[in-house]
């Protein structure tokens, strides 16, 4: 697993590591506390799932550098005695990689591996919240990307089939990369732009007024979902873009990244 950032910025990233083996971490940074706008103008998108945009204001918290690999999904998975509340296949990912992203989980497998890393470290683990998710990405930018106005290949790994922009055609992979292949945010976050879906920890609105209507979490059967895949186009991979699906259901376009600590305010 990278352990070198590669910085666009010269900010101090304050960086924890979870230990879970001799061999193995979970590498997180500290997002400091601010006020960011969530959602997408007119300009950049006619979404109405990304209207209308608003301030959020969030606490300073943990995230996790880069997406759960399968190394470290293996060994939680692997902790029966960390069990809490259902069994999870070691294996799953249908791209094989030890530093590849853990894929083909659900919402319920991702929220079990959270609960038992917190299980096992005694910290609260968990998803991040949209707001979190949107605000880390964009690591102050208000561009589509964090990189800018588009993506290009070497920033990425979507599908180049199709463009944002008038960006030049480049290499479609057709499956997940190694985390940390490409350039970080000014947060020290990679992969935040495709490769793999990231679950959050929020039940799924069809816009921010139906958010604000129902502030409180139901546990309801779909999940909302961040950044886009190997699979998907540009447009799919935005910092404001939003998607769904049911929380039982996991493909090999679907994984996670974990957060610790404070604020989740929508």
């Amino acid at each position: 697993m990278p352990t070198i950032i590669i910085q666009k910025t010269q900010k101090r990233l304050l960086i924890y590591r979870e230990k879970l083996t001799d061999d193995l971490e979970i590498e997180l940074v500290k997002i400091p506390s601010g006020t960011f706008t969530m959602g997408s103008s007119e300009q950049e998108s006619g979404n109405t799932s990304e209207k209308p945009q608003h301030n959020v204001t969030l606490k300073n918290f943990l995230m996790g550098i880069y997406p759960i690999t399968q190394a470290q999904w293996l060994y939680i998975a692997q902790r029966e005695d960390l069990k809490v509340e259902q069994d999870l296949k070691p294996e799953p990912s249908h791209f094989k990689g030890s530093t590849n992203p853990v894929e083909n989980v659900s919402w319920l497998d991702a929220v079990e591996f959270c609960q038992r890393l917190s299980k096992m470290t005694k910290k609260q683990y968990r998803l991040p919240s949209e707001a979190e998710w949107e605000y880390a990405c964009r690591a102050g930018t208000t561009t589509p990307f964090h990189f800018g106005a588009t993506l290009t290949s070497n920033l990425a790994n979507y599908n180049t089939t199709q463009r944002f922009a008038k960006e030049p055609a480049g290499e479609y992979r057709g499956e997940t990369t190694p985390v940390g292949q490409f350039y970080a945010n000014d947060f020290g976050l990679y992969d935040m732009h495709g490769n793999v879906w990231e679950w959050c920890q929020d039940d799924w609105r069809e816009n921010y007024e139906e958010i604000k209507k129902s502030k409180n979490q139901q546990n309801q059967a779909y999940k909302a979902m961040r950044g886009g895949s190997w699979y998907n186009n540009p447009v799919y991979c935005r910092s404001a873009f939003r998607y769904n699906h049911f929380r039982r259901d996991g493909f090999n376009y679907y994984g996670f990244r974990v957060v610790c600590g404070a604020g989740r305010t929508l």
